[in-house]
């Protein structure tokens, strides 16, 4: 099982960056696939998650109306569209992958994300 994430990096008040996962290794279109965050000093935190077929997403509230997550199950991969970024959407970003959890909770290894002028 691999999820690999990648689009990270850094960013100016305000600006856009688009995350990806790519998975591998198992059946990816049976997954709720989520994106969580973790910022120096914080908790793990969820940020964007969808449903397998993807027809249901939910956000946590501080990212509601600028991120939005979708998936592309031909590709085995979920997105992450960030627009107008805040220094306080600095973290390490993770991709989710879970089905009948806890006997399926895969985790990627997490991408920097920078907000910063």
């Amino acid at each position: 099982v691999q999820l690999v994430e990648s689009g990270g990096g850094l960013v100016q008040p305000g600006g856009s960056l688009r995350l990806s996962c790519a998975a591998s290794g198992f059946t990816f279109n049976n997954y709720h696939m989520s994106w969580y965050r973790q910022a120096p000093g914080k908790e793990r935190e969820l940020v964007a998650g969808v449903s397998s077929a993807g027809g249901s997403t939910n956000y946590a509230d501080s990212v509601k109306g600028r991120f939005t997550i979708s998936r592309d199950n031909a590709k085995n991969t979920v997105y992450l569209q960030m627009n107008s970024l805040k220094s306080e959407d600095t973290a390490v970003y993770y991709c989710n992958a879970g089905y009948k959890r806890p006997l399926y909770d895969y985790w990627g290894q997490g991408t920097q994300v920078t907000v910063s002028s």
